[in-house]
C-alpha cells in the first residue's frame, strides 16, 4: 500500500470523481459472524478469511475504513460474500439502472477482488478501468504482477491522475 500511496490516491480520486457527480459505489466484502456463508471446510483466500477471522459483519474488519466514508449520494452495495463484486451483489443492476457504461476499480486485493471484479465488468460489457496507483496486494510482486500482465487483458489501466484528467 505504501509503494503506490493506494490509500490516499484512492481517496483523492473518489473525492474528485464525486464533485464532478460521479456515482460512487462501495463494494465491501463481509461474512457473517460464524462463516455460514463459506464451505464447512474452506480452502484457498476464502480458507485464509475464515481461519483469520476476518472481514466478519459485526467486527472492524467488515466496516468500509475510514479514508473511504461514503457519503450522501453514495451506494453501499451489499451482499458481498466473495470475490467479485459483482458475483454475489446487484453491483449490475445499479449500474444498469444509473445508465452506467464506464466502471472504475480500485481496491484491495490488486490480484483477487479488483481483478475478478474488473474480469467481470469486461465480460459484461462495461468500459473498464482500473487504477493502479489505487490498489494493493499483500506483496509487490503480486500487485506488479496483476498491474503488468492481468490489467490490460481486461482494462484499460492508468494511474489515478490520467484518469483524473480525463474526467475533466
Amino acid at each position: 500500500m505504501e509503494s503506490t500511496n493506494m490509500l490516499e490516491n484512492a481517496k483523492a480520486t473518489m473525492e474528485a470523481a464525486r464533485e464532478k457527480g460521479v456515482l460512487i459505489c462501495h463494494v465491501p466484502i463481509t461474512f457473517s459472524n460464524d462463516y455460514r456463508e463459506l464451505a464447512k471446510e474452506p480452502y484457498g483466500i476464502l480458507g485464509n478469511v475464515k481461519a483469520s477471522g476476518s472481514f466478519k459483519r459485526d467486527g472492524w474488519g467488515g466496516a468500509i475504513c475510514e479514508a473511504m466514508t461514503p457519503e450522501a449520494g453514495d451506494v453501499i452495495i451489499q451482499g458481498k460474500s466473495g470475490l467479485c463484486g459483482f458475483a454475489s451483489t446487484n453491483l449490475n443492476f445499479v449500474l444498469a439502472h444509473n445508465h452506467i457504461e464506464n466502471v472504475v476499480l480500485a481496491g484491495f486485493l490488486t490480484n483477487c477482488c479488483v481483478d475478478s471484479s474488473m474480469r467481470t465488468a469486461y465480460e459484461l460489457g462495461y468500459r473498464v478501468y482500473t487504477l493502479s496507483d489505487c490498489c494493493a496486494a499483500t506483496s509487490q510482486e503480486e500487485h506488479d504482477a496483476s498491474v503488468k500482465y492481468t490489467f490490460p487483458m481486461f482494462s484499460k489501466p492508468m494511474p489515478h491522475q490520467e484518469f483524473l484528467q480525463q474526467l475533466q
